[in-house]
């Protein structure tokens, strides 16, 4: 019988996030996201003591577009989810479908020794067990 290979998280992550912080206005941070083609704002701790936050595309159409406000007098922060819901690197993927579902969201950063290394998303662990299965 053949034991299965735990694949981990840091096997799967993407670095196509940006490192923001919260007072940066959405018009700079996009223009930075569109430059390093990105998909997701990582909000920076202000301390020690702080959390990160996130920014999705999908918050700033409903926070930011369809409101008609103007991206370059919004302020991260104001539309940002905070604390984010983060993933270890040596986290077996399988766990990491289940918290996304269980908490309903498609990214979290990647931590290992409390920084940011990654972000993680449904598609990337979709395209890697895929690839793995041909």
């Amino acid at each position: 019988m053949s034991q299965k290979q735990i694949v981990r998280v840091r096997d799967v992550m993407n670095d196509r996030y940006i490192l923001v912080d919260g007072l940066e206005t959405v018009g700079a941070a996009f223009a930075e996201l569109k430059h390093k083609e990105a998909r997701c704002i990582i909000v920076k701790k202000r301390n020690e003591r702080d959390e990160y936050g996130v920014v999705l595309l999908s918050d700033i159409a409903r926070k930011v577009i369809a409101p008609d406000r103007p991206p370059d007098r919004v302020n991260i922060y104001e539309i940002m989810s905070k604390p984010v819901i983060s993933v270890r690197a040596d986290m077996d993927i399988r766990y990491t479908v289940r918290l996304f579902s269980q908490f309903g969201i498609a990214v979290a950063p990647v931590i290992e020794q409390g920084e940011i290394i990654g972000v993680v998303t449904y598609t990337d662990i979709v395209l890697h067990s895929l690839s793995a299965n041909e």
